[in-house]
């Protein structure tokens, strides 16, 4: 089937619920584990079928947030979670009190009772229009990223669409477009401002709803965290500044000296070499028919992934006006089917983005006959390990795409991807700041991203741009808004992702095989466990850190950066 003849129903909510109910009733009430699994069964088969409607609705929603229907469908479902989260509750209670825990757990694992305990804690009827209050919000944010019509030299683009220009050669030509990007955000930033505001405020009445002391705590649980604690990652953090930071500091430095210029603006920050970045050669669908020839070579496994996806067209691939920027990846229950979503537009993150999600969509697949939900992908920490793997795992393929630019696209790719991380504690560490100090005004909350900017991104000037140097650049980092604490996620798994690239510096076959490996065991452990599956050590540890910085560097540093002008 193809994902245009799958079918779309909306649930019938008070149905779904009564049947919630009376299997959860069942469970409660199971004199043997026999029939305890049974009534397991019956909800999992009903979230599936609920899960995939939801799934199929967001999917055309973020492919076009003006339709009227899609809109009216993801309002429904906005609605709908309290109610969902609700019943969820109800099954992980029934779930960890049966008297029949100890032989489950021998059949389904340990790790599904840990999430189960950690999800109860996020959850109890109080906070059910506060939910929806919080889901209704982050749509608006969505819907505002979406609106963006920003006239510049004629034309109009959308945030995705200025991409390429905000990379251009000409230094005037990416300034301006960079500044014309920025004005959309200085032009709506109260409105970013009052829905964020309103977001700090319902989550932290939830949290203290159900006896956190802030909304960190939740944050954290509704992550699914079992294995580790805000104290661990503020540790990494620190690991970072101390270890990656100065050498971040050295890669501007070179790129200053690369681009020839007596100073880095904020607006040189996306611009690698003065003849350009790499660039794919083609359009969507030249690279989809790439893509397809790389993954069958790649493995049996990932050649039969790429074949499903492209017979099915699981995919939503161009950049469009209404369409909600980003890239993601996700799963439709039913099916069994991943379903990648980007907004290509010509730059090198076209590849980027499709291996990444493609990582994603790949452990899906290895997933996809599981019969627990829970399992069917870990914590989103252990996710990113997945795609950002993926990215690196593909670079034997990479002339493909880029041809006579491959070597320009891979010194560049490796180089983000240690400039990525200080970034991304920034993130995180933004975000422990927002939820420790709910009461802060916009204008606080502001001058705390400037202050943590100069903490791990001290190479930032913002030139003349006001809105970026009064504090404004996260407002348009979504996960913010939509996800929060999910973002450290990205850094904890790039150090993981850059051993992966050493190990297939070292022997492409190990590496493959340690990757595929903890594809297939999809969610049924931690992360810390994962890890350990795959042969990885904890980027908790600080040696760790240290290491998984120094290859890639020595690497860079081998490199004549500027012979890749050519």
């Amino acid at each position: 089937m193809k994902f245009s003849e799958y079918v779309y129903k909306r649930p019938d909510l008070d149905s779904v619920s009564k049947n919630f109910e009376s299997y959860v009733n069942d469970l409660n009430n199971a004199h043997s584990v026999e029939s305890a699994l049974e009534a397991i069964s019956k909800i999992n088969t009903l979230r599936n079928h609920y899960e995939t409607a939801r799934t199929i609705s967001n999917i055309k929603y973020t492919g076009n947030t003006r339709d009227p229907k899609n809109e009216e469908e993801h309002n429904f479902f906005d609605d709908a979670k309290p109610t969902i989260d609700g019943l969820m509750s109800k099954y992980y209670k029934a779930l960890v009190n049966t008297k029949h825990r100890t032989e489950l757990e021998k059949k389904l694992g340990s790790h599904l009772f840990n999430v189960a305990d950690k999800i109860i804690s996020t959850f109890n009827d109080s906070i059910i229009e506060d939910l929806k209050k919080e889901n209704h919000l982050v749509t608006q944010y969505v819907k505002l990223m979406s609106s963006a019509e920003i006239n510049f030299k004629g034309q109009t683009y959308n945030i995705a669409g200025l991409s390429p220009l905000i990379m251009s050669t000409d230094r005037n030509l990416r300034k301006e477009a960079t500044t014309a990007k920025w004005k959309f955000f200085e032009d709506n930033s109260k409105e970013f401002d009052r829905i964020f505001d309103e977001l700090v405020k319902v989550r932290t009445t939830i949290a203290k709803k159900l006896g956190f002391k802030n909304f960190v705590e939740l944050g954290y649980a509704r992550m699914r965290r079992t294995d580790y604690n805000h104290t661990h990652v503020a540790d990494f953090r620190e690991h970072i500044r101390k270890h990656l930071v100065p050498v971040v500091l050295e890669l501007k430095e070179k790129q200053r000296k690369r681009l020839g210029l007596d100073k880095l603006y904020f607006y040189d920050n996306d611009i690698d070499f003065n003849t350009g970045n790499a660039e794919p050669k083609g359009n969507p669908e030249w690279i989809m028919e790439r893509a397809g020839k790389m993954y069958n070579e790649l493995s049996h496994e990932t050649g039969e992934f790429m074949n499903y996806m492209m017979e099915g067209e699981l995919t939503d691939l161009y950049n469009k006006a209404g369409k909600a920027p980003g890239g993601y990846c996700t799963f439709i229950a039913d099916y069994k089917s991943p379903f990648i979503f980007s907004n290509m537009n010509g730059t090198s993150d076209d590849i980027r983005v499709l291996t990444h999600e493609a990582g994603h969509a790949f452990q899906g697949f290895c997933s996809r006959d599981f019969d627990i939900p829970e399992y069917r992908t870990p914590t989103m920490e252990a996710c990113e390990i997945h795609s950002m793997s993926m990215e690196f795992l593909t670079w034997d393929w990479m002339n493909l795409f880029f041809e006579e630019q491959t070597d320009k696209f891979k010194y560049a790719h490796l180089e983000r991807a240690l400039k990525f991380i200080p970034y991304g504690v920034s993130v995180d560490e933004f975000q422990h700041f927002v939820y420790e100090n709910p009461d802060a005004t916009p204008e606080e909350r502001k001058k705390a991203w400037s202050a943590i900017e100069k903490k791990y991104l001290s190479f930032r000037d913002y030139d003349d741009i006001e809105f970026l140097k009064n504090g404004g650049f996260w407002q348009s980092q979504p996960h913010i808004y939509r996800l929060p604490f999910y973002y450290i996620d990205y850094c904890l798994a790039e150090i993981c992702a850059l051993q992966f690239w050493k190990k297939s510096v070292d022997n492409k076959k190990t590496a493959w095989e340690d990757y595929l490996g903890l594809c297939k065991e999809g969610g049924r452990y931690n992360f810390t466990e994962l890890i350990k599956i795959a042969k990885l050590k904890s980027p908790f540890e600080e040696a760790t850190v240290k290491t998984a910085i120094e290859h890639p560097y020595k690497w860079l540093s081998s490199i004549n950066d500027a012979e890749l002008e050519a």
